[in-house]
This record gives structure tokens, sequence and C-alpha cells, in this order.
């Protein structure tokens, strides 16, 4: 089975043109991509600056400012890609697999599940590993679960476990022709591609889930895959927001006045915040200018995020640098008809998590 995750012009006739009585129209083009949009803008820009540039003899500013505007097309690209395949990842924190198989090698059902699931890849680390790693859940909190965990059940068979569970997931929401379809092979293949150029340096949690052998299955590929760009992402994320100066507690409530990810209720509960906790960081937030009144971001606040999401980007283009542009936009393609599929099948809740789109 292939998924519908082909151009929108297919069947339209867009190769052959369409008639309409005696009238023979034109073949019509095929719709562009968005990254082919982009690039016809950029080709406009270069040539406006390039006129420009003769005209002033300023050949080393044109030169720098087409690399300014290559990297920006690939930091575009990492997000896109990120974007259309980060739920194929994260979809295991909410699959009721994930806790029964954990909870039957020893583990205590609920955030246990989550810390040393997560954590397993870099072995029997203790609590501040942990809260430090994952940048914002509350130290208390982790420290309920982190290192009783390790006496409950080695790193190894939670790491076994996980994986048995993202199979049961994958399989269960997606069905057995996704799983063994072409795109499904095919998106496996350009993801470990992708990851063959990624670095550990600064990146303890990719380097953890780096070191774990890779699956056979296509499908288990491809979530392999998914995790370790996205720790990858996250590991630069967690850079970015410690040299924008936002503790683990501050990116959160930044980022849940985007009005993006997570509403607040459930951002300072499943993080494990309390109230008092929580309005103390948006007070401090609000005397660095970053909040008003109200909690919400000012314009101060939006440029530190938009700062944070660019450099996030920067240090997550790698990956999709070496895939090149064509081949990660089969990534976006496939990626988002995948996507779909989960969350038509009920990856995630529909109330009470997320921010409305």
């Amino acid at each position: 089975m292939t998924l519908q995750s082909t151009p929108p012009s297919a069947g339209i006739k867009a190769e052959t043109g369409w008639t309409h009585g005696n009238d023979t129209r034109p073949p019509k083009p095929p719709r562009r991509s968005n990254t082919e949009c982009f690039v016809k803008w950029q080709m406009r820009a270069l040539r406006s600056i390039w006129r420009c540039s003769q005209r002033e003899g300023q050949s080393q500013w044109l030169a720098g400012t087409c690399a300014v505007m290559v990297q920006g097309m690939a930091f575009s690209l990492a997000r896109s890609a990120h974007n259309a395949t980060n739920s194929l990842h994260s979809l295991i924190y909410f699959a009721p697999e994930t806790e029964q198989r954990l909870t039957g090698v020893g583990l205590r059902a609920g955030r246990m599940c989550y810390f040393a699931g997560r954590a397993a890849p870099m072995g029997a680390v203790g609590s501040g590993v942990v809260t430090a790693t994952f940048h914002n859940f509350s130290p208390g909190l982790v420290a309920r679960s982190i290192p009783m965990a390790w006496e409950l059940a080695s790193p190894d068979v939670v790491i076994g476990a996980r994986l048995a569970a993202a199979d049961a997931a994958l399989t269960r929401l997606l069905g057995p022709d996704v799983i063994a379809s072409a795109d499904m092979i095919t998106l496996a293949a350009l993801l470990r591609d992708a990851v063959s150029a990624c670095s550990a340096e600064g990146r303890p949690l990719y380097a953890g889930h780096a070191d774990l052998e890779w699956p056979d299955a296509p499908h288990l590929v491809m979530w392999h895959a998914v995790s370790l760009l996205r720790e990858h992402r996250g590991d630069g994320h967690t850079c970015a927001l410690t040299c924008a100066g936002l503790s683990g507690i501050e990116a959160l409530v930044t980022h849940t006045a985007t009005g993006k990810g997570f509403i607040p209720e459930f951002a300072r509960a499943s993080r494990g915040w309390s109230q008092d906790e929580w309005d103390s960081a948006v007070s401090g937030l609000a005397a660095r200018g970053l909040l008003d009144g109200q909690g919400a971001l000012t314009p101060a606040g939006h440029a530190l995020r938009a700062q944070v999401e660019d450099q996030t980007d920067q240090l997550a283009a790698p990956p999709w640098q070496y895939l090149g542009e064509q081949r990660t936009e089969d990534v976006v393609r496939i990626g988002k008809a995948v996507t779909r599929a989960a969350i038509t099948a009920g990856a995630f809740p529909r109330e009470g998590v997320f921010a409305a789109p």
C-alpha cells in the first residue's frame, strides 16, 4: 500500500493538459513544492542583489548575502522536517503500550515509565542528569522516579521493552498495510541516512540513543531514526535555551505563552511544578520585560523565543543539509502522510493537552 502523499497535481492531467469541448488548452505545469517556491523567490531576490552589487561593486557583500539566504533555506527545511516527523516519535509517550510493556518489566506506572524509558539509553544515570538533559521538569518530580527505576529494571531491559512498545503502538495505529508500504521503507531509509550526518558532541541524549543497535523492521528503523533526530534537535534546543538565559520552568512558561504546544495547565502539572513556582517564574520573566501584566509575551519575549527557535533550527540543520533539498522534501511529504494516519487513528489526546492550532 502507498500512502496518499503524492503531489496535488497528480491525477489532474497535469502532464498532458486537458480539453473542454473543442478548446484544447496547454498543459499545466506541476504544482511547485514549498522549497521550489522559496527557491524561485530566492533567485528573484538574488538577481536584484546582483544588479545592485554590480552598480556598487560590492561583490563580497553579495557573496555574504547569498550564503545567508542559502543557510536560511536549510534552517527552514530543518524545521519542516522536524514538524513532519516528530509526532512519529512522541506518540510513544501517549500510547498505552508503553506503560504496559514497561510495567511488565518491573517499572512503576506513571512518570517512572517516561523518565526511565527516555533516559535508559544514557545508562543508569542519576536524577540530576535526567533533570539537566530533559531540562523543563521539576527536580523533585524526577527524583521520585530516578534512580529508583534502575533498581527495578536495568537500562538494557527498559530499552528492549520500549522498542517493543513502539512496535506494538505503530502496528496498532498504522495497520499492516502502511507498516509494510513502499513509503515506509523509503522514509526509513531517508531518515537513517540523515542520522548519519548527526554529531554527538554536546548532545548527551542523542549520544546515548546513537549507541543503540539499529532494529531490522522498516517501521522500527523509522521510529529509531526519528527518535535520534528528535533527541539531536532537543539537545540543541536545550543549548539555545541556556544561551538565552531561560531556566527549565522559564522555557516552559514562555513556550506556552506562544500559544503553541501544551496548554499551560497541562505543562505545569505534567512537569511537576507547583502553582507558586509557576507564578514566581512568571513574575521573574515579567521583571525582565519578557512577559506583560497578563502573562503574554512582550515584543522582547517574542524576539527571544524567535531567537531560540532560529538557533535550534541552525543546530539541527546538518542532517537535512546532508540529505539535500529534494530528499528532505520527500521526508516531509511521506512523514506528513504517516503522521496524519497515526493522528487519525487516535495517537494523541484530543483535549486537555495541546493548545488549539
